[in-house]
């Protein structure tokens, strides 16, 4: 494969500072077939392992199957892509690679059954056989079969009492948004499938995991959390707002969890914040924070305690990705830098997945479409120390 690498430095920008692109390129050639949400993840040797998902389109494309590449520690050019998971004449989305806390590698996905995200089924796979070249050797697959109970319904209620007014409806004798949604959840079936990965999971001390979910049926969120590092799931409380959906979770130091999600609710479109201070069960109703937001959001804590955002932090697309630093925990954003900055505004540039590795580095992938048949993934690599 050809090299698709440059090494860069990136300039100050008009009202902001420098950052250090220590190297960025595609992790395949640019194609005509639809590739998105890719997941990141860092392996004890060095390399890198990457996921997203590809096919003729999405939930309606049944061909759309998980695919993968591995970039080997100290080289610049990623592998040929290789299948990870592919769940026939279903199509697969929305791959989370992750490891636990014994080194075992977890790949997460949805299959979308009957062709509507609001029927998708979690599914999952693990190995310990992964550092050989190509696709990991996968030694168990399952679905994660969530049942949420009578208190999501109570939760739902009670948290939109708890947001601002709103007059959201479709004509004076409709039901309103907030009506629909809190007879929604009390349909069990309902709130037992239709639940949908995208964000790397938060792991917690003594094998704990908390894995972000989203639902476009409820149009908000709800945290998957395993108590025995991956083994067994049992589904938090939904995080209610009006759209808050895709969290990415971080854990503050004093202990609470924090969640940024992306706004798919009522204008303007702004990131949706939360704060657990149970470990992910029970969540505060979302507000909106002053970050202007349209497609995606990804969040996580440097190695130096600072806060990194990395998102679409406008309002009217998805050609512009900035990342973004607090040394306050998210009330201030002191410094930003863009990414990607696609001043015709034709672009679109989302989902991204954000890792640090031990030297220090960011590691930062997301969907690459300058133009609408020209789609691939971009990986990037950035020095946060020259963020200051």
């Amino acid at each position: 494969m050809k090299n698709y690498f440059l090494t860069i430095l990136l300039f100050c920008l008009p009202g902001f500072l420098s950052a250090q692109i220590v190297q960025q390129g595609l992790v395949f050639p640019q194609q005509e077939q639809h590739v998105h949400g890719s997941s990141l993840v860092n392996l004890p040797n060095g390399d890198m392992l990457i996921a997203w998902f590809q096919g003729s389109g999405e939930r309606k494309s049944d061909d759309v199957k998980i695919m993968g590449a591995r970039l080997k520690k100290g080289q610049k050019n990623w592998s040929e892509p290789f299948l990870m998971a592919d769940t026939p004449h279903i199509p697969d989305c929305n791959p989370v690679l992750f490891l636990n806390s014994s080194g075992k590698l977890f790949l997460v996905w949805i299959a979308v059954q009957a062709n509507l995200w609001e029927q998708s089924i979690l599914r999952l796979r693990t190995s310990v056989s992964y550092e050989k070249d190509g696709a990991p050797e996968w030694n168990w697959q399952d679905n994660i079969l969530l049942k949420p109970d009578q208190k999501f319904a109570e939760e739902v209620e009670a948290k939109f009492k708890k947001l601002p007014e709103s007059a959201i409806g479709w004509a004076g004798y409709a039901p309103k948004y907030d009506a629909m949604i809190i007879e929604a959840s009390r349909d069990s079936p309902k709130r037992s499938i239709g639940w949908m990965t995208r964000i790397k999971p938060l792991l917690l001390p003594k094998g704990k995991i908390v894995l972000p979910l989203y639902s476009d049926g409820y149009n908000m969120s709800m945290m998957a959390i395993s108590e025995d590092d991956g083994t067994s799931w049992l589904p938090g409380l939904p995080v209610v707002g009006r759209g808050p959906i895709q969290p990415a979770v971080i854990r503050k130091k004093n202990g609470n969890l924090l969640a940024y999600m992306r706004d798919s609710g009522d204008g303007p479109t702004r990131v949706h914040v939360s704060e657990s201070a149970d470990g992910g069960v029970t969540w505060d109703a979302t507000k909106k924070t002053d970050i202007p937001n349209t497609a995606s959001v990804e969040l996580l804590v440097l190695q130096d305690g600072r806060l990194a955002f990395l998102g679409n932090d406008i309002y009217d697309g998805r050609y512009q990705l900035s990342l973004r630093i607090s040394d306050d925990e998210g009330q201030t954003w002191k410094w930003k830098t863009y990414i990607e900055n696609d001043e015709s505004k034709k672009g679109g540039y989302s989902y991204p997945s954000l890792i640090q590795t031990k030297d220090g580095m960011l590691h930062l992938s997301y969907s690459y479409h300058p133009e609408k048949n020209k789609k691939s993934i971009k990986y990037v690599v950035v020095n946060p120390k020259l963020i200051k």
